[in-house]
């Protein structure tokens, strides 16, 4: 990346942006001009009588390098999907017009990212998205964790580079920070009592990695949907050769949408007797009615924790919606990506499996205490 970049976003992600600004001058050696940095507020958006939408850069950006966050989905400006598309396209548009160096793409969540199969007479939702982004102009796509691995071959990376950033990383190190802290409660607690499930056959792979990241137990699950309708799940099989009375349990996915899958499995897995449920969730989508479903989860005592990252705007009305929800920033890790970006060096360290044993040997110092019920019963 040109040396010489700007950070910038459509109006879904300012805010969002200008946290990673922040986080960016913390990395020793930064050596980017801050007022040439930050370009937030360099793009507005502009009507006609009509509705139709047209995108302004007020800023000369020829010759360089823009990073451009952006989201379609639950956003702080209030902006539905259709409407937040177009921001985006008509912005990438603006800036090749506008003769920048590149355009790259950085969205955090990608709202069409289920949309991603080839039926005989359906359209194909990221497939039109990514397309039509790299047509007009985008050279280098950055999200979290896509819903699947094929979806990385729906670009050319002769046209346009991707990166799809494993997220679930930073809720391992949560997890770790926040509720671990240090290797006897590594060993002594986590191993032999925690659990990590999955919340349908096709997930096995994510709750396998965060097993495999802790040395602890994995459960899959195997859930029968009911075709005929959206979003409807009609029955769950737990498989596990492992006891989980008294266990605590993490149920691990990319994303939580309506909850009803989430629902059904907690029910199913509340028959086992553990000692609590928890949800860890990259995306915390949560369309309607999913604040009500998790919320009465937590009132039935069936829920304990659903933590997730701010890939998905969470305002304070969800939080208080949705009890016991934890947001974990990924503004940190979108700053360290731009850094190495910047440098010209490399990211595979972002795509090597995460130890818990290796990073509570390697902090510095541990975490804040939490008040957490979580080991103390289990350490005495």
């Amino acid at each position: 990346m040109n040396h010489d970049f700007i950070i910038t976003a459509t109006r879904s992600m300012r805010t969002y942006a200008a946290r990673v600004v922040d986080r960016f001058y913390q990395f020793p050696g930064s050596a980017a001009d801050p007022e040439r940095l930050n370009g937030i507020g360099c793009l507005t958006v502009e009507r006609f009588a009509d509705g139709e939408m047209e995108v302004v850069v007020k800023d000369s950006i020829r010759g360089r390098d823009a990073v451009l966050f952006a989201g379609c989905s639950r956003n702080e400006a209030g902006i539905g999907v259709e409407e937040a598309k177009i921001e985006l396209y008509h912005t990438i548009d603006a800036m090749k017009r506008a003769k920048a160096n590149a355009v790259i793409l950085f969205e955090p969540y990608v709202s069409c990212s289920r949309s991603d199969r080839a039926a005989r007479r359906s359209s194909v939702g990221l497939w039109v998205h990514l397309k039509t982004a790299a047509s007009l102009g985008a050279s280098h796509y950055i999200t979290y964790q896509l819903h699947s691995d094929k979806s990385k071959s729906l670009l050319d990376p002769a046209q346009c580079a991707i990166d799809d950033v494993p997220a679930l990383t930073l809720l391992k190190k949560h997890l770790c920070d926040a509720y671990v802290q240090d290797l006897e409660t590594l060993e002594q607690a986590v191993r032999p009592h925690w659990a990590f499930c999955s919340v349908d056959a096709g997930g096995e792979k994510l709750a396998r990695d965060f097993a495999n990241s802790f040395s602890a137990p994995l459960v899959v699950a195997h859930k029968q949907r009911n075709y005929a309708a959206a979003n409807r799940v009609e029955s769950v099989n737990i498989l596990t050769a492992e006891p989980l009375e008294g266990k605590v349990l993490w149920i691990v996915d990319d994303m939580v949408d309506t909850g009803a899958s989430i629902v059904t499995l907690i029910n199913s897995l509340q028959e086992r007797r553990p000692a609590e449920i928890n949800i860890l969730a990259v995306h915390a989508v949560l369309s309607s009615p999913a604040a009500e479903r998790l919320a009465r989860l937590v009132q039935e005592n069936l829920l304990n924790r659903f933590i997730v990252t701010d890939s998905i705007c969470c305002p304070q009305s969800l939080l208080r919606e949705v009890p016991n929800l934890e947001v974990v920033s990924s503004t940190g890790l979108s700053a360290a990506i731009i850094n190495a970006l910047a440098a010209n060096a490399s990211m595979s360290g972002l795509f090597q499996p995460f130890n818990a044993a290796e990073y509570l040997r390697g902090r510095r110092s541990p975490g804040p205490p939490v008040a957490s019920p979580l080991v103390p019963a289990i350490l005495g």
